[in-house]
């Protein structure tokens, strides 16, 4: 890996916060998911923290912000899903928010603040991680501005630091 970085694994105290913190923001029980004791590694990076469940990449940190890396199958299968058309789909993978007019379907419920996964309309794939600056009902009639607060894309850090820690498996 290029630059600095320190890998290391959480205590089993640590671990359980790092799960329980991260189940209540993704709305999802990753205790149920790793059932058996998750063996949690960390990749510390100058700006980002990822953190590895029994070796598979699955969480992100930027400061205090932590959501799940588009590696994560678990969260990816259940998260509520939006799906832009691919004249948004080059901006969205540059870091741009999602925007109304982009978005051609809703998939699931969410709530505003909830975490939502973007996928591209052609093939369906994940582009993107997004916050929910509005509620299923809400961002289904709005017509102009922000609906998504993009979080984590590909070819982003957190994506460019996944693919240099990627495990074949």
């Amino acid at each position: 890996m290029s630059g600095k970085h320190r890998r290391y694994f959480l205590k089993a105290r640590e671990s359980k916060e790092l799960l329980d913190k991260a189940s209540k923001r993704l709305r999802i029980d990753l205790q149920q998911i790793f059932k058996e004791k998750a063996n949690v590694e960390v990749v510390q990076t100058e700006s980002i923290e990822i953190f590895l469940m029994n070796g598979k990449p699955i969480l992100a940190k930027t400061g205090e912000n932590i959501y799940p890396t588009l590696t994560f199958k678990e969260f990816l299968d259940q998260a509520p899903k939006i799906t832009v058309d691919l004249g948004a789909v080059p901006y969205i993978c540059k870091g741009a928010n999602v925007m109304a007019p982009g978005i051609r379907r809703f998939n699931g419920e969410f709530q505003k603040g909830d975490l939502v996964l973007i996928t591209d309309e052609k093939h369906g794939k994940p582009i993107a991680l997004g916050e929910t600056l509005y509620d299923t009902e809400q961002a289904k009639n709005t017509k102009q501005g922000v609906i998504i607060k993009n979080m984590h894309y590909v070819g982003d850090k957190t994506w460019n630091q996944l693919k240099q820690i990627a495990t074949p498996t």
